[in-house]
C-alpha cells in the first residue's frame, strides 16, 4: 500500500518509532501528534511532488466536496419527524440543548460518560490541585526529591482506594483480593517459565468468573458477609471496568519476569523515548507492592485506560517527562471539539435510535448504509472522548500515556493500519505482551487468529465479538497476500500501482465496515438484513457501484494525505 512505500522492520502491528520532533505546518498539521512519529530528514528517500493542484484530485476534491455533505444530509433527513419511521423511535430521544432539537442519548455506554462529564471534571480539577499542594510540601521538606516523582506514590494510592470506595463501595475489597493475588504470583515465580503462565491462567479465570457471577455479592461468597452489599458505590458494576485492570495486572507480572530475567537493568538517562520506557526494566526491588498499587488503580487511568505498561509509568516516575502546559491547553482543545462534534450528531442524526429499534422499514440501500456508517462514526466518538478525557487528566497530573486514536475512522483503508491506529494502546500492549512472545511476524496466521480471539472475549463474552474477531482475522488475509503479491518494493513506483492499492482499498474498507457492524452496530442479525436489502436489487447494485467509486476517490485521498504527511516527516505506518 502507498503508506508503506517506505522501509520499514518494524511488526506488523506496531506503530513505528522515530526521533527528533518537527513542527509542522499546512493539512499535515492536523495529524494527531505521538511521540516519536516525526523526524527532521527526509524519510526513506524522496517522495513524489504533491499531487492536490492535478487535474485528477481537482477532480476528487469535487467529489469529495459533494458526496460527505450528502452523506450528512441523508441520516438528518431520516431524524425528521416528517419521517414515516420517525414514531417508532421518538421515544428514545430526550430533550436536548442545541437549536431546540431533542437529543438520541439512548447510548448507554456513551450516555454514563456524557451525564458524568461535569462530576469528573471537578474530580479531575480536585486530583490536580491535592497533587500540586502534595508536591509543594514534600518537596519543601526534602528538596532532594524534586527530580524524582516517586514521592507521589503514597498519594496516588491514598487516592485511589477513596476513589474506588466512592466508586465501587465494600467491591474495593474483591479488587484488592485478586491484586493481591496476582501479585503474590509475579513475585512467587519471580524468573521462572512457569509465571507467565500462571499469570495468564489466573487473570483469564478471574474474567471469565467476574461474567459469569456478574461480579459476585459478598452474600453469594458466605451468608454472613450480607452486609457488605449494602454499601454499593457510585458504579457497582466494578467488574466491567476490571477488564483494563487485568492488562495492568498482566503487564506488572510479566515486566517483573523479564526484569529478574535481565542480567543489567540499564538505569536511563532524564529524557527517555516511550519506547525505551516500556521495554527497559527497573531494578527487580522496584517491583514493589506500593508501585504495583498505584499502577494499578492510578485514578485518571483506572475507568477507561489508555493502557500504560507498569514499566513505563515508573519510569515516568522515576524520571518525570516535560509535558508543556501548551500541549495540555492544545489536547484540552481536541477534547472540546471533538465533544462539540459528538453533540452536533446526537442532535442531529438519530441513528442509534434508528438502530435500536430497526426503523429502517422502507429505507433504500443508500438510507440503509448511511444508518450503518453514522453508527460507526458515534462507535469511534464515543470511544475516542472517554479515551482522550482520561489521557487529558493523566497528562495534567505529569503522567503521559499512549494516544488511544491517532485516525479518524473514516481515514483508514488498511486493515493492519486501521488496528495500529484505533484503541492503539491496547495494540501496544497485545504487541508486547502477546503477540512479540507468540512469535510475531515469523507465526503470523495463528497469532493472528488468536490475538483478535483474545481481543474479542476480552470486550465482551458474546457470541456476535467472538464472531467479529474471527472476521477481523479473516479480512487482514487478503492484504498481506496483496502484499505479497505486489510489494511496494518492486512496484510503487509504477504509475498503475497507487490505483491498482485504491480498488484493493474499497475492498478493505467494505470488509473493516462489515467486521465493525457486526462486532460493535447491528450483530450479525443486522448486518444480514442490510446485505439482503443492498444486494436484492437493481437499485442496490447501482448503489453499490456508487459507493466503491466514492470509495475508490477517497482512497486515493487518504494516500495522498499520508504522502504530505511524509513531505513533512511524520510517519506513522496507518
Amino acid at each position: 500500500m502507498p503508506t508503506d512505500l517506505h522501509s520499514s522492520k518494524v511488526d506488523k502491528f506496531e506503530l513505528e518509532d522515530i526521533t527528533t520532533p518537527v513542527p509542522t505546518r499546512g493539512i499535515a498539521s492536523l495529524t494527531v501528534s505521538i511521540p516519536h512519529s516525526r523526524k527532521a530528514r527526509q524519510a526513506d528517500g524522496p517522495h513524489p511532488a504533491a499531487r492536490w493542484g492535478t487535474p485528477e484530485f481537482l477532480l476528487y476534491s469535487v467529489i469529495a466536496v459533494i458526496v460527505i455533505p450528502y452523506m450528512a444530509w441523508v441520516p438528518i433527513r431520516l431524524s425528521s419527524p416528517s419521517n414515516e419511521n420517525y414514531p417508532y423511535y421518538h421515544h428514545k430521544l430526550t430533550p436536548g440543548w442545541l437549536f431546540g432539537r431533542e437529543i438520541d442519548n439512548s447510548d448507554r455506554q456513551y450516555r454514563a460518560f456524557r451525564d458524568n462529564v461535569p462530576a469528573l471534571s471537578i474530580l479531575a480539577l480536585v486530583y490536580i490541585a491535592l497533587q500540586s499542594i502534595y508536591t509543594r510540601s514534600t518537596i519543601r521538606s526534602t528538596p532532594a526529591m524534586s527530580n524524582d516523582n516517586t514521592y507521589l506514590v503514597p498519594f496516588v494510592i491514598i487516592f485511589s482506594v477513596l476513589y474506588l470506595v466512592g466508586l465501587h463501595g465494600t467491591s474495593t475489597i474483591k479488587i484488592f483480593v485478586i491484586l493481591t493475588a496476582n501479585y503474590c504470583i509475579g513475585k512467587y515465580m519471580r524468573g521462572s517459565r512457569l509465571g507467565p503462565l500462571f499469570t495468564w491462567i489466573f487473570n483469564i479465570a478471574i474474567l471469565l468468573a467476574n461474567e459469569r457471577n456478574e461480579g459476585y455479592s459478598f452474600s453469594s461468597l458466605h451468608p454472613s458477609l450480607v452486609a457488605l452489599d449494602a454499601f454499593h458505590g457510585l458504579y457497582p458494576r466494578w467488574h466491567i471496568s476490571f477488564n483494563i485492570t487485568m492488562l495492568r495486572l498482566v503487564s506488572f507480572n510479566m515486566d517483573y519476569y523479564w526484569a529478574c530475567k535481565s542480567c543489567d537493568p540499564t538505569d536511563l538517562g532524564s529524557k527517555i523515548p516511550e519506547r525505551q520506557r516500556t521495554t527497559t526494566p527497573h531494578p527487580p526491588e522496584m517491583y514493589t507492592f506500593a508501585n504495583y498499587v498505584a499502577y494499578t488503580l492510578f485514578s485518571p487511568l483506572y475507568i477507561a485506560g489508555p493502557i500504560l505498561t507498569f514499566n513505563n509509568f515508573l519510569w515516568q516516575l522515576r524520571r518525570p517527562q516535560e509535558i508543556p502546559r501548551l500541549n495540555v491547553l492544545r489536547y484540552l482543545m481536541r477534547f472540546l471539539i471533538s465533544f462539540i462534534t459528538m453533540e452536533l450528531i446526537l442532535h442531529f442524526m438519530y441513528v442509534v435510535a434508528i438502530k435500536d429499534t430497526k426503523a429502517w422499514v422502507g429505507d433504500t440501500p443508500l438510507e440503509l448504509s448511511m444508518i450503518g456508517f453514522w453508527n460507526l462514526i458515534i462507535v469511534w466518538l464515543k470511544l475516542l472522548l472517554p479515551w482522550r478525557f482520561f489521557r487529558l487528566w493523566s497528562l495534567a497530573s505529569g503522567v503521559d500515556p499512549p494516544e488511544n486514536m491517532v485516525r479518524c475512522m473514516a481515514n483508514n483503508y488498511s486493515t493492519m493500519g486501521f488496528w495500529r491506529s484505533w484503541h492503539r494502546s491496547y495494540n501496544l500492549w497485545i504487541v508486547r505482551y502477546i503477540y512479540i512472545p507468540l512469535g510475531g511476524s515469523e507465526n503470523v496466521i495463528a497469532t493472528t487468529v488468536l490475538i483478535f480471539t483474545f481481543v474479542a472475549l476480552w470486550h465482551d463474552l458474546s457470541l456476535r465479538l467472538l464472531a467479529w474477531g474471527w472476521l477481523v482475522s479473516l479480512f487482514i488475509f487478503p492484504e498481506l497476500l496483496a502484499r505479497y503479491l505486489l510489494p511496494s518494493s518492486k512496484y510503487g513506483r509504477c504509475s498503475w500501482y497507487r490505483h491498482v492499492c485504491a480498488v484493493g482499498a474499497v475492498f478493505n474498507i467494505l470488509m473493516m465496515m462489515t467486521a465493525n457492524l457486526v462486532g460493535f452496530v447491528v450483530g450479525t442479525e443486522g448486518m444480514t438484513h442490510m446485505a439482503k436489502q443492498i444486494v436484492s436489487s437493481a437499485e442496490g447494485f447501482r448503489f453499490l457501484f456508487a459507493a466503491c467509486g466514492c470509495l475508490f476517490v477517497g482512497a486515493q485521498l487518504m494516500f495522498e494525505y499520508r504522502e504530505e504527511e511524509k513531505r513533512k516527516g511524520i510517519i506513522l505506518r496507518c
